[in-house]
């Protein structure tokens, strides 16, 4: 399959073929990387990685993957990129794809993404923007096919606040690929309408369903993937906290929703995760509201149930996949 140029900035623009060739990529560079076999086949080239929001995972998965295939990155923090200040979006495109082979973007609005992409001459890859996280997909995919031995048919459901980055793209790949997609918050924290019509059209086309469940017990029965994240999203005032735990609290998943679903059922959060009170932001909000974890309980997030390493570490081995494949 022939992916070369393309942009990855999000799943939408991607057929599940497409989708599944860059795990099964994945997966192949993760097995010459576990057995010590070189694949620096991309000496020469040099990325760019801009991050208006810093990351730990993000940064040093584009970092190592590119390395690992022989490709010099640039790391561009808040402080040292003009993007949208000092310099429009689309000069900056066109002055970094003079002098890279692809860039790496992560902050705030698709837009920005998108218009990157549209005047860059080089791959633009999405690392993280407000309304989509489709490297993170790809990554949370291949840690459940290489868990469960297959994507269609699984059935997933994410817990709290859907209406962003990752409750958009989790709902778009999960139509793509087949897996019964439910999310289970209050309405209002529901993905946008015009999304979640276009999703029910693709998962009816790939036989699988998407679903919404206020009840959390009901929305975990017979799940296989119980999934969060953070209840405030980065860039958010603090000042949401003391709301979002009081809509949210009934949806943490502790050891009684675990049990709902069954031993079967896997935890999957894409981190960072306040499951206890080691954080500044977790200890801070912790003494403030009088909880020793938010979204997910230390209990649910050390237990065997729990595969959120291994997924963690595959963010490295799909964002190789989409640069090797890209560039």
């Amino acid at each position: 399959m022939n992916l070369k140029g393309r942009d990855f900035l999000k799943l939408i623009d991607y057929t599940p073929e497409e989708i599944g060739y860059l795990i099964e990529l994945a997966a192949e560079y993760k097995a010459k990387k576990k057995a010590g076999i070189p694949h620096n086949d991309y000496q020469g080239k040099n990325i760019a990685l801009i991050f208006e929001k810093t990351s730990t995972r993000t940064r040093c998965s584009f970092e190592v993957a590119a390395h690992d295939l022989g490709i010099m990155t640039t790391y561009l923090d808040p402080a040292a990129s003009q993007i949208g200040r000092k310099e429009s979006i689309a000069d900056t495109a066109r002055v970094l794809s003079g002098i890279y082979d692809g860039i790496e973007y992560r902050g705030f609005g698709q837009e920005i993404v998108e218009e990157l992409a549209q005047y860059s001459s080089v791959p633009v890859w999405n690392g993280l923007t407000n309304e989509f996280h489709p490297t993170q997909i790809l990554a949370d995919f291949l840690t459940i096919k290489e868990h469960f031995g297959r994507l269609k048919g699984i059935n997933f459901v994410y817990m709290g606040d859907a209406r962003y980055n990752m409750g958009n793209s989790l709902m778009v790949g999960c139509a793509k690929m087949g897996l019964n997609f439910t999310a289970s918050a209050p309405e209002k924290y529901f993905p946008d309408t015009k999304l979640v019509e276009y999703c029910k059209k693709v998962a009816a086309e790939n036989g699988s369903t998407i679903t919404f469940e206020t009840d959390p017990l009901k929305a975990v029965k017979n799940a296989d993937v119980i999934y969060t994240d953070v209840w405030v999203s980065m860039g958010e005032p603090v000042e949401v906290w003391e709301e979002r735990i009081c809509e949210l609290s009934p949806y943490q998943v502790n050891k009684t929703l675990m049990e709902a679903a069954g031993e079967k059922a896997v935890f999957m959060h894409c981190l960072p995760a306040y499951h206890d009170l080691k954080t500044g932001v977790g200890k801070e909000m912790g003494e403030r509201f009088g909880r020793d974890s938010m979204e997910v309980t230390d209990e649910v997030f050390e237990s065997s149930q729990s595969i959120v390493f291994k997924e963690a570490e595959n963010r490295m081995h799909t964002i190789k996949a989409v640069i090797a494949a890209t560039i």
